[in-house]
């Protein structure tokens, strides 16, 4: 006589619907927060940049001032004069022509001189992730 035995089901036969349901939501989730955070890093990477290139340039146009006693009359004079090795690209704009120059104000003393450049800003009209917008940024 022949005897068989009924094995029970195993616990390894697989997942069930509703566990991979749970397992891609989670995945789901880790992924929407990194890619949010990696955003966010992109950004203050770009205003670091955007710093760094508005204080080399203010830096430059300061040291072309205590030297000739005048102020730039353009951005490209001070890579001409070899204050600046190139206009370095605005990081927000994409772009080397998006600066914004502020005029000197006119010296009273030489009326017919030319004011040139005393500041410069970034042209972007967005809004910095600490709220204060790109434009106003001193």
């Amino acid at each position: 006589m022949r005897t068989t035995t009924h094995t029970p089901p195993s616990s390894e036969q697989g997942w069930t619907l509703i566990e991979l349901l749970v397992v891609i939501s989670l995945i789901m989730i880790l992924a929407s927060v990194a890619m949010n955070q990696y955003g966010t890093s992109i950004r203050a990477a770009q205003e670091a940049t955007l710093k760094a290139n508005l204080r080399s340039m203010r830096d430059a146009i300061d040291q072309y001032y205590a030297d000739k006693g005048q102020y730039p009359a353009s951005i490209q004079t001070l890579v001409s004069e070899g204050y600046l090795r190139d206009v370095p690209i605005d990081p927000i704009m994409r772009s080397k022509d998006s600066w914004t120059t502020i005029p000197a104000e006119p010296d009273p003393s030489r009326p017919s001189t030319e004011t040139g450049i005393y500041d410069i800003k970034s042209a972007s009209e967005g809004v910095a992730l600490d709220g204060t917008r790109y434009a106003d940024w001193e």
